[in-house]
């Protein structure tokens, strides 16, 4: 495996595979990699000749008193982790690489970015979309893996490439749970051990929406409903919101009639919980 840090050099690997017709897969990660990053980067091997997995905690996303200095950095761990999984290239770029000096340009996704994660963390998206841009420019992968669990972010990411023409398919996983339910996240490690007994409540709840659709419930006030019920089980668990929403507008649904996603928000002490469940008629 090789492990490229220069901009530059990255743009110059991806530009001699292009020209010898090699099918690039990326996997863009913020490094802390667990199961769930694997199984992007297996599913990357599985489709595509290379792969590009990226390591950048990228500031642009991080707002104001979030834990971007706390954020998990385990750099040796992450790239045996890529060795082992047989990844070709593992790109760790420096903020000063990715944002160099004077740099002044932002991308913006303005309607999918408005509510939810958007409205709760402003300027997060434009931080989100700009680094897609600038590692999709860079490694011009034929494929780009993203994670179900960042359910909003998926669908933006999707809306850039096809708005900027960007060339990448981008092909979205399925969420990695733990054994009891919970969505795999580098930030899981934040929780206490009471805290992380309490955090599979979010997931109960998503579930307890999707039970409520299948069963006939179709206003999506009452649905919202049955997931709040569940969640006030848990007294520790604050909620930041729980919306049933239209999967490609993320719009929210006054009313189901065909597929819908459950997206959730919840906060335990300082850790916050996101996920969601999309639920097919």
């Amino acid at each position: 495996m090789r492990i490229i840090r220069s901009v530059p050099a990255m743009a110059a690997w991806s530009g001699a595979l292009h020209r010898e017709g090699v099918a690039i897969g990326l996997v863009s990660t913020m490094g802390a990699l667990h199961a769930g990053h694997r199984a992007l980067i297996r599913r990357a091997r599985l489709s595509c000749d290379a792969v590009v997995v990226s390591l950048f905690v990228n500031p642009r996303q991080f707002g104001s008193g979030e834990d971007f200095f706390r954020y998990p950095r385990q750099a040796r761990a992450d790239a045996a982790l890529c060795r082992t999984e047989g990844v070709d290239v593992l790109f760790m770029p420096s903020r000063e690489a990715m944002y160099q000096r004077g740099f002044q340009t932002s991308v913006a996704v303005r309607n999918l970015a408005r509510r939810w994660e958007g409205e709760r963390r402003p300027g997060h998206f434009d931080g989100v979309a700009t680094v897609v841009t600038k590692l999709l420019s860079l490694v011009r992968p034929g494929t780009a893996f993203f994670g179900q669990k960042d359910f909003q972010q998926s669908v933006l990411v999707r809306r850039l490439v096809e708005d900027l023409n960007l060339g990448a398919d981008i092909v979205v996983c399925p969420t990695v749970r733990d054994h009891d339910g919970l969505a795999l996240s580098s930030r899981n490690q934040y929780l206490t051990p009471p805290q992380r007994r309490a955090a599979p409540v979010l997931y109960e709840a998503l579930q307890a929406g999707r039970t409520a659709i299948l069963r006939g419930i179709r206003f999506g006030l009452e649905v919202t409903g049955a997931m709040r019920k569940v969640i006030a089980t848990e007294p520790r668990m604050r909620v930041d919101y729980l919306a049933v929403c239209n999967p490609e507008t993320l719009e929210p649904l006054a009313r189901v009639t065909k597929t819908a996603v459950l997206l959730g928000a919840a906060r335990l002490g300082r850790v916050r919980l996101i996920d969601n469940l999309v639920v097919k008629m």
